[in-house]
């Protein structure tokens, strides 16, 4: 549910109704590929409902994916195939939108293309923290406090100011499409 939260509170109230004009609302069985690694992504997902796995081409289960997860952003931003799958595990729901949509809005829309490339920026941000907290890379630098327990699921006071209203918006976007 992050995720939502890192893009939704970014974005503004008319951003997030063009996403939600704009998308179409998808439903996928059990089972489905919604992501295939290798092959190009046309679509930027939400998950409005159902839980998804994320897996390498290996089959290694790299994630657990559910509700508020956005799908196919590293894919947006690089216009690289994806490098892992996205299964569905058990019946889910999307809100899809089509990258070209986006990417014509995104030029078109300096304020908007501001608004989520901040939020996709902060979110990778917090996720290579993390990454880079899991698996211990490197020791830190003399002199540099770090934190004695893990604080990688903590969000910054900047991001916080905008989860209330991410949390609104996501609440208005679920009620119009599920």
């Amino acid at each position: 549910m992050r995720k939502v939260l890192y893009i939704l509170g970014q974005l503004d109230d008319t951003d997030v109704e063009w996403l939600s004009q704009t998308g179409e609302r998808q439903k996928h069985p059990a089972g489905a590929t919604l992501i295939k690694a290798g092959v190009p992504t046309e679509y930027l997902y939400i998950v409005l409902d159902g839980s998804l796995s994320v897996v390498l081409i290996s089959g290694f289960k790299l994630a657990a994916v559910g509700v508020g997860e956005i799908l196919g952003e590293i894919s947006l931003v690089d216009t690289r195939p994806p490098t892992a799958s996205v299964v569905v595990e058990n019946d889910c729901v999307v809100l899809a939108v089509k990258q070209r949509a986006l990417r014509d809005k995104l030029k078109k829309d300096q304020g908007f293309a501001a608004r989520l490339y901040r939020a996709l920026a902060i979110f990778l941000a917090n996720r290579m923290r993390s990454t880079v907290n899991t698996l211990g890379y490197g020791k830190p630098a003399e002199g540099i406090d770090t934190p004695q327990e893990d604080d990688s699921d903590l969000l910054d006071d900047e991001v916080l100011d905008g989860v209330y209203n991410a949390g609104l918006r996501f609440e208005r976007l679920l009620k119009k499409l599920v």
